[in-house]
């Protein structure tokens, strides 16, 4: 009985030890989920490579699915991709191993951005997200359409993160 309640815990302890949010150097992690924002809803996609213990950078895309017909958003418009850069601080706030904490950059296509997020891992491989953006300085300095006001704006972001 003792050696089942020692394996137990054991595996218990390991897997706790294997589903850190962020491991620093070389992790990776995959994030997809839903997008929202004012007139529009769409998919997100991220992408996150660790380059110290505390460094990631990486790259995200969202396109908008729904959107009113009124704005007249062509694929231009309902598309965005985004270089990243994050401070992953989850560590540094020692509230879980699972949990971590990234505020950051971005520069898009559409604009210069930051974003604050937040994600926790279940397993070793699978946890939630969820993540805020938004614009900090619009490329363009012409009043922008309606259309064009789709990704230079706050938006929401959250669905499931993979570590690769």
């Amino acid at each position: 009985m003792k050696k089942i309640v020692f394996t137990l815990l054991l595996t218990v302890t390991s897997s706790a030890l294997f589903a850190q949010a962020f491991e620093g150097k070389g992790d990776q992690k995959f994030q997809v989920g839903v997008n929202l924002q004012d007139h529009g809803t769409g998919v997100n996609a991220s992408f996150d490579y660790g380059l110290g213990e505390n460094i990631s950078i990486g790259v995200s895309s969202s396109y908008l699915l729904g959107v009113k017909e009124a704005l007249d958003a062509h694929f231009e418009d309902r598309y965005d991709l985004k270089g990243r850069f994050n401070a992953n601080i989850g560590n540094v706030l020692n509230i879980d191993d699972n949990f971590d904490l990234y505020p950051g950059l971005n520069f898009s296509l559409k604009n210069f951005g930051g974003h604050i997020g937040a994600r926790y891992f279940f397993t070793s491989g699978f946890g939630v997200y969820a993540e805020t953006s938004f614009p900090i300085a619009r490329y363009n300095t012409d009043p922008l359409t309606p259309a064009e006001k789709l990704n230079n704006q706050f938006a929401l972001c959250f669905g499931a993160s993979f570590n690769l």
